[in-house]
């Protein structure tokens, strides 16, 4: 007798159906068992305000945690700066597979770079973060840029820059890379000019936490440096109470000393989403080696963020 199909729950969109994809495909044969797509409208889908007025945390998971819960879906692909930083106990994070590029990219009109942008350039986000770090980059080189916040999937993004709306967009290399699109980017933003959004880049592979059979297959795709880098941004995210929606970058990377992987960097910034004040700093430490150590890597750079003022930058939101 056949396996019955496991159930897939994803977002409708063009990424995250690529997204989604490439995970059932590993899972097919990682299990032997046929995957299919369950396709799930979520709030964020369908709500035409700006993320950081509908809160941003979650909008765009509730839904498919809902329909894990209720069984109507066996496994969710998210991407994981989507996520809340609070796990349901219902819910198992069961995988994080290895991560794509963290960083962001410019696609700009004529091919221009972000710095080669000419004074006034529109440049359209919807995240507070990037609007944060952007302009401060531009006020510490001379320049002046103006941030539009705008929502809507990769293509319509891309299009106010095809229809000469705007000069530029800034989005995640993950995403277009997932799509085969990178071969539009203008510029790849440098970390050290724009920190990505805590977990950017990586994926979330969530199930129920009753089903220990198939969290224990799916843990099979876990990347553990990926989930030890990803697990310290988020609890610096966690520990300055900020929302996916807040303007707070993180990363946390290796360092090698040849071949050997000696110790975890985290980097943290938050700002105002004008660029005129940011709170950028970074915490080395030994490797993680639990999610404990992780975390606690994350509350420390976070405790000493706050320390420098961090908590009043973050209850700006974007008009």
């Amino acid at each position: 007798m056949t396996e019955r199909a496991l159930r897939l729950g994803t977002r409708r969109s063009k990424l995250a159906m690529a997204q989604s994809g490439q995970v059932a495909e590993k899972v097919r044969q990682l299990t032997g068992r046929p995957v299919e797509l369950v396709e799930i409208t979520t709030y964020g889908d369908i709500s035409r305000e700006h993320l950081a007025q509908i809160g941003g945390t979650g909008v765009f998971v509730a839904a498919l945690r809902e329909a894990l819960v209720r069984g109507e879906v066996d496994f969710a692909v998210h991407s994981l700066k989507d996520l809340p930083t609070a796990q349901p106990e219902e819910l198992v994070l069961a995988a994080v597979p290895e991560r794509e590029d963290p960083r962001d990219v410019l696609i700009a009109r004529d091919g221009l770079t972000f710095a080669e942008l000419p004074d006034g350039a529109r440049v359209g986000t919807g995240s507070p973060r990037r609007m944060a770090q952007l302009n401060a980059y531009a006020r510490s080189h001379g320049m002046t840029i103006q941030t539009v916040p705008i929502r809507g999937n990769i293509d319509t993004r891309i299009g106010y820059v095809h229809k000469g709306e705007l000069d530029a967009v800034v989005l995640a290399a993950a995403g277009l890379s997932r799509i085969g699109r990178t071969g539009e980017v203008t510029d790849f933003l440098s970390v050290d000019t724009v920190l990505p959004a805590p977990g950017q880049g990586a994926l979330a592979i969530e199930c129920a936490a009753h089903n220990a059979s198939l969290a224990a297959a799916l843990a099979e795709l876990d990347d553990p440096y990926t989930r030890a880098a990803v697990t310290a941004e988020r609890s610096l995210l966690a520990a300055l109470e900020a929302g996916c929606s807040a303007p707070v970058g993180a990363l946390a990377d290796l360092l090698a000393d040849g071949q050997i992987v000696k110790e975890m960097r985290l980097r943290g910034v938050v700002g105002t989403t004008d660029g005129s004040t940011l709170v950028q700093l970074s915490t080395t430490g030994p490797v993680p080696e639990t999610e404990t150590q992780a975390m606690a890597l994350g509350r420390e750079l976070a405790v000493e963020m706050l320390a420098k003022g961090a908590a009043g930058l973050m209850g700006e939101r974007a008009l």
